[in-house]
């Protein structure tokens, strides 16, 4: 079974998704980091975003997997703390949107939740990734509660930066996701609403379990 999290960045969902998979021992498939796992990969080797050949060239040399405990691996590296830096963050929308990175992961992913129960986020999963998903989820939040959540944990990591920039560059963020011309941002019809602005990740992990657990019993 397929659990789709969508939503902009900042919304939770990675955290909810990581959670909501321990809850359910299912396989926590993160979208995200597979994502800035090429963008690294981009980075490291110089990959000019405008020229296809090199686009194409450098996905043809990336390899993902994820051990059990969610370290990434790319390329027999673990990356997982690599990803998660300002200077990947920064790209990480610009080479999400390439058709040929979208097409690379959209098969890792399939192929991933082939055999196994996933829960799995990112912004065009129900959508786009996994249509016939069996709960599909968007989730949402105040744009200032998000850019709060997100200076707060940059401010944990590197110190001194400014909520302004975070607020900024968040919103330029979403303006970016919604409006790229491969897979945008956006909530797929059948998808549940939930508005975590006011809600702690226990609280918005314990609502998804209590909506998948009472539509499987509904049905049973």
């Amino acid at each position: 079974m397929i659990i789709a999290i969508d939503g902009p960045a900042a919304s939770g969902k990675s955290t909810t998704a990581k959670k909501v998979a321990e809850k359910l021992n299912y396989t926590h498939l993160d979208t995200g980091a597979m994502y800035r796992a090429v963008t690294l990969f981009f980075l490291d080797n110089q990959t000019v975003l405008s020229d296809p050949n090199q686009i194409q060239h450098s996905v043809d040399l990336i390899r993902l997997k994820f051990l059990q405990d969610q370290t990434l691996i790319m390329n027999d590296i673990d990356v997982s703390a690599e990803i998660r830096t300002g200077k990947v963050t920064d790209y990480v929308s610009e080479v999400s949107a390439l058709k040929q990175v979208r097409e690379k992961m959209v098969h890792l992913q399939r192929e991933i939740a082939k055999f196994q129960d996933v829960v799995v986020e990112g912004r065009d999963i129900g959508t786009h990734v996994f249509p016939k998903a069996k709960f599909k989820f968007f989730i949402i939040a105040d744009v200032e509660k998000r850019a709060q959540r997100r200076f707060n944990e940059m401010k944990n990591k590197i110190g001194d930066i400014n909520f302004k920039d975070v607020l900024l560059d968040l919103k330029e963020r979403d303006k970016k996701d919604a409006s790229r011309k491969i897979s945008p941002l956006k909530k797929a019809k059948d998808a549940i609403v939930i508005d975590t602005t006011s809600l702690t990740i226990d609280e918005q992990v314990d609502k998804i379990i209590d909506i998948v657990n009472n539509k499987i019993h509904n049905r049973s």
